[in-house]
């Protein structure tokens, strides 16, 4: 629920702190006292338009103004789950504030951290739901009949199913048309593939190759350098006075000596053992380098001969010499495509019609489900528009069937909220209606219906009951008292009924060009009704009037009423 909301500097609000309680807030006063500013302040907090596109704006003479709005949400709300996407979950309330600037330009924050104004537009509207007198969004926006509907009806469960279903036959779609495309393009160039498999697969290049057949033949080329420089190497390691026969004679003087002296050599000796060892592998090393420059020329030819054969077929292919052996491996499967991907297809296929078969049961199930769901909404409908002087209007949920090739992941209907207006006139979209009043009443019938299943954190009602009065205005007092009991409710209005059976009771006034804001008691509240239904000069008939209205609005039996009366 919105639990305050923190005004300072907006159109002829100076500074203002509003508390909400759980249920009816209504907001009642002189026209132009400045109830709408405060809406509007409430809007602009969750990201509505500002400036030239609204009217919420800087007060004369302040440099700034903000908007500030605390809402106190479970764990499970929708906004909860935006505000962990974005790491601005905090402990607690959801806090939306938005500062402007007198050349309209503002700044957006969710939990005092800075954020764009599409974040704060798209989080104030899982929070807050607002039908005023020219409002098209909410349950005026076709986009989102589809999820009310489904969430009147109970098909969360149906809706997701049949969406995990497209993905299924989406994903086995684009695996099928990935092996058909390969298949054309195999045999399209099939001569060329098997060509190419041939090719690379009798060469059979390895990973490294190049580099190695390059090393290979250098080291050959340069044999008899290296081997003049291996010898010496060898004879100053290995030779009658190399560094192998110096140490054998050390560890040889070494062992000779005493038992007490070999005791204290006993590190050096340890050490030129090692040192031995290390000569020993030394020599076997450069034994071994010798080895393999003692070659005859044919080896060197046949190392230059794979070399350049490598790189030329690196070249013709396009690629370099150690992408070779993907490239293999590439034309080796594009071959067995040619002798085996009709299997391939077939298979994929198949996947294709069980994936096909178990979303379309998927999708007739939901489609099922929301027919059900659609005459049972426009019952509801129907049942509420009578009492609020709209019996003349009809209700519809249209499904429209799509073919196959239009379904999508949402099913296979479109669905939209249409109405009819006028006895004979044929059905259209919910902004049509053409009178404010009406809007506001026909969302008010819509949310009344769909309350429990789709109610958000708060709903903002502007006057929606302009125009109506008797029976009617406490028709919608008492469904607006209704739709409270599942979701917090403010409303602007002129209507005594309506005002009798809030919760908590405001107050706004026009003091020396600035707006006051009141939050009255229950005595105070008795006096402002009782203004409401006799003008400017409250009477105590216009009191036992009022008083009465609040009984009724409280459920206080009639013959109690008479004894208070």
């Amino acid at each position: 629920m919105l639990a305050a909301l923190s005004i300072r500097d907006i159109v002829l609000i100076e500074q203002a702190a509003l508390e909400f309680a759980p249920g009816l807030n209504v907001l009642t006063g002189e026209t132009g006292a400045g109830k709408s500013i405060l809406l509007d302040s409430l809007g602009l907090a969750a990201g509505g338009a500002s400036g030239p596109k609204g009217r919420a704006g800087v007060r004369p003479g302040a440099d700034q103004g903000s908007a500030t709005a605390i809402f106190d949400v479970p764990p499970s709300h929708p906004a909860a789950a935006l505000l962990a996407a974005q790491d601005l979950a905090g402990d607690g309330d959801i806090v939306l504030r938005r500062s402007l600037n007198t050349d309209g330009r503002s700044r957006a924050f969710v939990n005092d951290q800075a954020v764009s104004v599409a974040l704060l537009r798209e989080l104030g509207g899982t929070l807050l739901e607002v039908h005023g007198q020219q409002d098209d969004r909410g349950l005026f926006d076709a986009a989102t009949h589809r999820l009310l509907l489904d969430g009147f009806g109970g098909l969360g469960d149906a809706a997701a199913d049949v969406a995990a279903r497209h993905g299924e036959m989406s994903a086995a779609r684009a695996e099928l048309d990935a092996l058909v495309a390969n298949a054309e393009r195999a045999r399209a160039e099939a001569d060329f593939v098997r060509a190419a498999a041939t090719e690379l697969t009798d060469f059979d290049p390895r990973p490294g190759e190049e580099e190695h057949l390059a090393g290979e033949r250098a080291l050959m080329m340069n044999a008899a350098r290296i081997a003049e420089d291996i010898a010496a190497a060898l004879e100053l390691v290995s030779g009658d006075r190399g560094a192998e026969s110096a140490l054998a004679q050390a560890l040889k003087k070494i062992s000779r000596m005493g038992a007490e002296a070999r005791k204290v050599a006993a590190p050096a000796e340890s050490a030129l053992e090692q040192a031995y060892g290390f000569a020993e592998e030394a020599r076997r090393e450069l034994d071994s380098l010798a080895a393999r420059l003692d070659t005859d020329t044919g080896v060197l030819e046949k190392t230059e001969e794979r070399l350049f054969a490598l790189r030329a077929l690196a070249r013709k292919y396009g690629v370099i010499p150690d992408e070779l052996p993907a490239l293999r491996d590439d034309y080796a499967a594009r071959q067995d495509m040619l002798a085996g991907g009709g299997d391939q297809i077939k298979k994929a296929q198949a996947r294709v019609d069980a994936a096909r078969a178990a979303y379309l049961a998927a999708a007739a199930k939901l489609s099922k489900g929301r027919a059900a769901a659609a005459k049972k909404l426009e019952a509801a409908v129907a049942a509420e528009l009578e009492p609020l002087k709209l019996g003349h209007a009809r209700f519809r949920v249209a499904l429209e069937p799509l073919e196959e090739d239009r379904a999508s992941a949402s099913g296979m209907e479109k669905v939209a909220f249409e109405v009819a207006t006028v006895a004979g006139a044929a059905f259209g979209g919910l902004a049509r209606i053409a009178s404010g009043g009406e809007l506001a009443r026909f969302s008010l019938a819509l949310k009344v219906a769909l309350a429990e299943n789709s109610a958000p954190a708060a709903m903002v009602f502007d006057e929606v009951d302009r125009g109506v009065g008797g029976a009617v205005a406490d028709a919608v007092g008492l469904r607006l008292q209704r739709l409270a009991g599942s979701t917090q409710v403010l409303l602007v209005t002129h209507s005594p009924q309506v005002a009798a059976r809030a919760a908590r009771h405001f107050r706004i006034s026009r003091v020396k060009d600035k707006t006051k804001i009141e939050m009255l008691s229950d005595e105070e509240r008795l006096e402002e009704i009782a203004r409401m239904l006799s003008g400017a000069a409250v009477t105590d008939e216009a009191r036992a009037a009022a008083r009465r209205l609040m009984d009724e609005a409280a459920g206080v039996p009639a013959k109690k009423q008479r004894k208070r009366a």
